[in-house]
């Protein structure tokens, strides 16, 4: 083998190997790892299909264009890994005195394939052949075995959504499930729904970074979504803890950060910056103006809500200053349905970066939030705020 041979050896076995560690990243690693091929797919596929997209008159067609974006790159990937396995060893091929290229290259498909349709007697060669058989064979298996393990995360993330349109309709909004909890007489107990809403969040927080691409897997109904739903259930709660007149719970307190960790953590990975540690009096894309808004539904229905609107509008801000940007943010980028103060924002993130590096920011210290929680209940306790 010649210096030459030997560089297109060697640059053919980084090519594959390339591809086959963008694969093991993608289907085996349980962490959200840079891939600039795998990116690379899905920034080129999620930009055809955005203008494809805008090429709809309406959100329903729109909805239904885009709720294919996800599988459908979700089959190229497998391509992609074979085009670039096959490419790297047709290299390594030709390196070996297997010529011409075309015959290379007609060598590794059908070793890749385990067709068998081409042979080879040098030992070199026929070592590398059965190693390419077995790189195919792995795609195949990871592929089955990836499949059902993405779609039951999917499934299990839509059920909770589903179930949310029983307590807030559909776009599900703060204001309907508070009032709703209020005529049935749960308002005061509304801990195991902060309890489940907590698991749900942290099991997005793990499926969604370890498979990135559940993030864009749309909802059975266009007018669902997964951040809208999320949005939804994090102001409730902020509402509740800093508008509304009962014994404030712990357990809204930490859904709502553990609410934020998975939006942030998802986030991270899609290339949304926020700040990790935000100021409490940090503007906030919801205008007084509207939070004054829900403030009277909810009075007129009958919720008791505390007397000092003014320092109720600084405790939400407070709460919601967490996860804002983060939630408006991957509304932007899952182009969700209409959702109050979540896809009704404007937003600066509309596409995935092509090379935006998946970052581990530090969140706040939990010590530090729970003594600002207990500043808020401190006010919200305080006799001369209560009607």
């Amino acid at each position: 083998m010649s210096w030459s041979e030997g560089v297109v050896f060697a640059v053919g076995a980084l090519i594959a190997l390339t591809t086959l560690l963008a694969a093991i990243h993608t289907v085996v690693v349980p962490r959200a790892e840079r891939s600039l091929l795998i990116r690379f797919v899905y920034v080129g596929m999620g930009l055809l299909f955005s203008v494809l997209a805008r090429r709809r008159k309406t959100y329903e067609s729109r909805d239904a264009l885009l709720a294919r974006y996800a599988p459908t790159t979700l089959m190229v990937l497998p391509f992609v890994w074979s085009v670039g396995v096959t490419y790297g060893f047709s290299l390594m091929f030709w390196a070996l005195h297997v010529r011409p290229y075309r015959e290379a290259l007609v060598l590794s498909g059908s070793s890749l394939t385990t067709l068998g349709f081409r042979e080879t007697n040098d030992l070199f060669t026929l070592i590398l052949a059965v190693a390419e058989a077995l790189i195919g064979l792995g795609i195949v298996a990871l592929l089955i075995s990836f499949l059902p393990t993405l779609y039951s995360a999917f499934s299990t993330r839509e059920a909770a959504v589903a179930r949310l349109d029983v307590r807030a309709g559909t776009p599900p909004t703060p204001e309907a499930m508070i009032i709703l909890a209020h005529e049935i007489g749960g308002l005061e107990a509304m801990d195991d729904t902060w309890a489940q809403w907590e698991q749900w969040f942290t099991d997005i927080e793990v499926s969604h970074q370890t498979y990135p691409a559940l993030a864009f897997f749309r909802s059975v109904r266009p007018d669902r979504s997964w951040v809208t739903a999320a949005g939804a259930v994090l102001d409730t709660a902020a509402i509740m803890l800093s508008t509304v007149n009962v014994p404030q719970s712990p357990a809204a307190a930490f859904m709502i950060r553990s609410g934020y960790v998975a939006l942030r953590n998802v986030g991270d990975f899609v290339g949304i910056d926020y700040d990790p540690d935000p100021a409490p009096t940090a503007p906030i894309t919801v205008r007084r103006r509207e939070f004054n808004e829900v403030y009277e539904t909810l009075r007129r229905a009958g919720v008791p809500v505390v007397e000092d609107i003014a320092q109720a509008w600084a405790d939400f801000a407070g709460w919601r200053v967490n996860y804002d940007t983060c939630l408006i943010g991957l509304c932007s980028l899952t182009s969700a349905p209409p959702g109050k103060w979540s896809s009704d924002r404007p937003s600066p993130y509309h596409h995935i970066p092509l090379l935006h590096r998946p970052v581990d920011r530090p969140h706040p210290p939990l010590l530090r939030q729970i003594q600002r929680w207990n500043r808020m209940r401190r006010r919200n306790d305080n006799p001369a705020r209560r009607p």
